[in-house]
Parts: C-alpha cells; sequence; structure tokens
C-alpha cells in the first residue's frame, strides 16, 4: 500500500540521496587522496565514507 501525498516520491527522493552521497564521498576522497580507485571504492560506500570522513577530520 502505497500513500501519495502531492508530487512527494519517496522513492526520487532517495535516489537522489544516494546519488548525491556517492558525488560527495567520490569528490571528498579524490581531494584528500588524488587517486581515481579510492574515489571509485569511496563512491560505491557513499554516505559511511561521508560520515566516518565528518568524524576522522
Amino acid at each position: 500500500m502505497e500513500e501519495n501525498r502531492g508530487n512527494f516520491n519517496a522513492g526520487k527522493a532517495a535516489k537522489a540521496g544516494i546519488s548525491f552521497g556517492s558525488a560527495l564521498a567520490m569528490v571528498i576522497s579524490y581531494t584528500t587522496w588524488h587517486s581515481v580507485g579510492w574515489a571509485i571504492i569511496h563512491g560505491l560506500l557513499s554516505w559511511v565514507y561521508v560520515i566516518y570522513f565528518v568524524i576522522r577530520y
């Protein structure tokens, strides 16, 4: 059962959040490590790496 509240679509919002998290993780990783390989790995980890980076640095 899906509840529709106006034009809000939770699936699209979740995908946008995941995409933004991946992009943010890759940019942070590449800026920090200057490695495309690490940027790809961190992009796959997405928000996990972003949160780790915020806590660590």
